[in-house]
């Protein structure tokens, strides 16, 4: 179960023009890939959620160059995409007594994974015994072309 499980980088930055696009510079510039984003802001700063191909080397990039940034342990799941697709997948997490603190969609080629960050224990025997569609940070970090 332990590979279900996907390392999110979380960033705080300054809620200014050009920082995000500074960050994301930083990281193409290292061949770091950017699979899923989410953004959520405050007055001051931006709270910025990020699944990529390598996170340990994204993790020691970033604090390298002064960022505030850890890494959070989160689960891809692929719901169906449908409507009452989310509250599907929320019912089940209900069910096992999983808390969600936060979610966000990522496309993947033609599927919806939702990148959900779960409390609960013991979360790893919950998630399997859920009967959900995991997804691992492998499959999530294919590089896909749109052609």
């Amino acid at each position: 179960m332990e590979s279900a499980m996907i390392d999110q980088l979380t960033v705080c930055l300054p809620n200014e023009p050009g920082k995000l696009a500074q960050m994301s510079r930083a990281m193409g510039a290292n061949n770091i890939q950017i699979h899923a984003l989410m953004v959520a802001d405050t007055t001051d700063f931006g709270i910025i959620r990020i699944v990529c191909d390598r996170p340990q080397d994204a993790l020691s990039l970033l604090l390298g160059l002064g960022y505030d940034a850890t890494l959070t342990q989160v689960v891809g799941i692929e719901v169906s995409d449908v409507p009452g697709g989310l509250g599907v997948l929320l019912d089940h997490l209900a069910s096992a007594d999983l808390n969600v603190e936060y979610a966000y969609t990522c496309p993947m080629g033609g599927r919806t994974v939702d990148i959900v960050k779960v409390t609960g224990e013991p979360l790893a025997i919950k998630l399997r015994e859920s009967g959900l569609m995991m997804v691992s940070a492998e499959e999530l970090c294919t590089p896909r072309q749109i052609v």
